[in-house]
């Protein structure tokens, strides 16, 4: 059965003559091109983007092994080294270009060249290998968005090491799930991060994830000092300033097999616990510089800026990885985008002349408000003309902000790539390409050449243009997801489904194709994870942290739509005592809120709490969501509850408070 679709957008902006004529893929007839290119002879296609772009160590001779699908392999006999395809290409072209434009979030700035930062990753590297940890060994990163989180990530690639990057704003719980998981060897973090004009501790976190057990693995813990604080330093503890002194500027990198897990990244599924979602180097660094080069259209005068931070895909594919091997100089930013105020994003990009933008629809949304209740943040006060080409990334946009970003951002001269992908797609899968495809407000657009894309039913037949369905991805691609960290059987039931024949990559969307120009639309999760902010959160994960608590009997939480933050968080809880009143309820929800917070991170706080005494369940037990979604929205239940356990639940859990 189709998914019906209530959107339909008319409006399209064809590429300018001016972005054509410079782009790297210039004109639709060339873009249809390189997908018949990849459509008649895919391995082909594949294996000459991976000798152009990519510095062999030793070539490789099988593009694509399918032996053991859906555990694809890519180029696999072939050995190179990700931090020297980032790195060493530039020593001899552009040793003293700007590599990152540090910005801090005090407005003080910081520029390291490829050579400096060269010369950083192999003083790293080099303390690193005193460790003895051996090829393949996990490392935890805890850092802010800062030079040094590039570092330490292209340091551990340097040696064969496996990052896994958590973002900063996670807390001990997250920390220690993940380290346990991994079965890390060494955590990387600092004393603390700066963000909107407050200094947060990042290594008491780290401290406190090591306190709470299951990580014995754990063999050191390197601290990178930022501010005049004394640090309470453990016999394991290292400073980065001293690890790094006295080494030599440079290292030789260890070259590694094709599919070496470069890292590990974990994001949240539907089951609680979060998924280590695991990348290879060679068919993940080909990806991530071919969307870098063709969807935003870098050439070597850009400067590029990709707000996103490293705890994200986005800020490994399209800033510690993608960017780098292309070259490009690049903004990173510790702050957030409404601190001192609102027009702090646009106040970078006039001060660094940025070029390329990405960023997420989330904070476009709150800068929309923001711009509207205090106009002296509005975009259209500052000088923004170094613009060229804007992107958005982590959920979809609505047509309102892109208009809004095209107009008051772009001044209707900046195409805007709204970008389709996921953690496990590794980099682009459906984008426009600025030269080549016209736009059309709130639609990705078309596939990225050599992804073969569609939507299908639940029986994974193909639908026809205009019927939405499942978005699924029909052929292995380079970048794709390896498998779930430690467990292959979750990584198979998670994307490649028996009910789809198990050969189909089901991304978890749904979608919707345009009946006249073959557009992709995307229409929202199928399943249980939320789309917070840009970032994914797995309803289940926070329900077992609510039921954690001591007060909490029983929990389940939905997303419903936010005009700001895309979806919030909506909980029904029934507590371990009788259903609280109005006064107690509130000082309830600001408790099992913090509680939220220290579990799992701030993101993950509920934006609403309902108290029932029960939950719509049905006869046999099982939680009714699509009832919940509905009161969560305010939405009339009209559907059918005929299997309803306790029907009267239902106006107690439409009451807010």
């Amino acid at each position: 059965m189709a998914i019906e679709s209530m959107h339909h957008e008319d409006r399209l902006f064809k590429p300018s003559e001016e972005i054509s004529k410079n782009a790297h893929i210039s004109s639709f007839d060339h873009y249809k091109a390189l997908c018949k290119k990849a459509n008649e002879n895919y391995e082909e296609f594949w294996a000459d983007l991976a000798n152009e772009l990519l510095i062999w160590n030793k070539p490789f001779t099988k593009i694509l092994n399918e032996d053991n699908a859906p555990f694809y392999k890519w180029f696999e006999d072939g050995k190179l080294n990700a931090s020297h395809n980032c790195l060493d290409r530039h020593l001899k072209t552009q040793p003293d270009k700007p590599a990152l434009i540090f910005e801090a979030d005090d407005g003080t700035n910081k520029v390291v060249t490829f050579r400096e930062l060269y010369e950083q990753v192999c003083q790293l590297a080099n303390g690193l290998k005193k460790l003895n940890l051996g090829t393949g060994e996990r490392v935890i990163i805890y850092l802010p968005m800062t030079i040094e989180a590039v570092v330490a990530m292209q340091a551990c690639a340097r040696i064969g090491l496996t990052h896994s990057v958590v973002f900063g704003g996670f807390s001990a719980k997250s920390i220690q799930e993940r380290i346990a998981d991994a079965q890390a060897k060494l955590v990387i973090t600092a004393d603390f991060q700066f963000r909107g004009g407050k200094k947060i501790p990042l290594k008491t976190a780290v401290d406190e994830a090591l306190a709470m057990g299951g990580c014995g693995c754990i063999e050191k813990v390197i601290v990178l000092k930022r501010s005049d604080d004394d640090i309470d330093l453990s016999p394991n503890d290292l400073l980065w300033q001293d690890m790094i002194k006295d080494q030599p500027k440079d290292c030789e990198p260890v070259f590694v097999g094709a599919e070496h897990p470069l890292f590990l990244l974990y994001t949240s599924g539907s089951t609680g616990k979060p998924k280590g979602v695991q990348h290879s180097t060679a068919g993940y660094l080909l990806h991530a510089m071919n969307t870098s080069r063709w969807t935003f259209d870098i050439h070597a005068n850009d400067i590029y800026w990709c707000t996103a931070d490293v705890g994200w895909i986005t800020g490994h594919t399209y800033v510690a990885y993608g960017p780098l091997a292309l070259g490009v100089t690049q903004v990173i930013f510790e702050g957030v985008p409404t601190y001192p105020d609102a027009s702090r994003f646009w106040q970078i990009i006039e001060k660094h002349k940025i070029s390329i933008f990405y960023t997420a629809p989330t904070a476009i949304r709150a800068l929309i408000k923001a711009s509207e209740v205090n106009p002296e943040t509005d975009p259209k006060k500052y000088d923004l003309t170094s613009l060229r080409l804007l992107g958005t990334v982590g959920e979809p946009i609505n047509p309102e902000a892109w208009m809004w970003y095209y107009s008051s951002v772009g001044r209707e001269r900046c195409p805007i790539m709204d970008t389709f992908w996921q953690t496990e797609t590794g980099g682009h899968v459906i984008t426009p390409l600025p030269g080549a495809i016209a736009l059309v407000p709130g639609s990705c657009t078309l596939p990225f050449p050599g992804i073969d894309i569609d939507v299908v039913d639940e029986a994974g037949k193909e639908l026809k243009w205009g019927q939405g369905g499942l978005l699924v991805i029909k052929k292995p691609w380079p970048s794709m997801i390896r498998t779930i960290w430690g467990d292959p059987d979750r990584f198979k039931k998670s994307y490649f489904p028996e009910e789809l024949g198990g050969k189909l990559y089901l991304a978890g969307d749904g979608a919707i194709r345009d009946d006249k120009n073959g557009y992709f639309t995307i229409m929202g999760r199928i399943d249980d994870v939320l789309n917070v902010s840009g970032h994914r959160l797995g309803t289940m994960e926070i329900e077992s942290a609510l039921v954690a608590h001591d007060l909490v009997a029983e929990a389940a939480v939905v997303g419903k739509p936010h005009d700001v933050k895309g979806e919030s968080i909506v909980a029904f809880v029934v507590l371990k005592g009788s259903r609280p009143s109005a006064d107690k309820a509130k000082n309830i929800i600001l408790t099992l809120r913090d509680w939220v917070g220290k579990e799992i991170g701030p993101i993950a706080k509920p934006d609403e709490i309902r108290f029932g005494d029960n939950l719509p369940k049905t006869r046999s037990g099982k939680i009714m969501r699509r009832l919940l979604r509905s009161l969560a929205k305010g939405e009339a239940i009209t559907s059918d509850i005929s299997t309803l356990e306790n029907p009267a639940i239902l106006e107690q859990l439409s009451e807010k408070l």
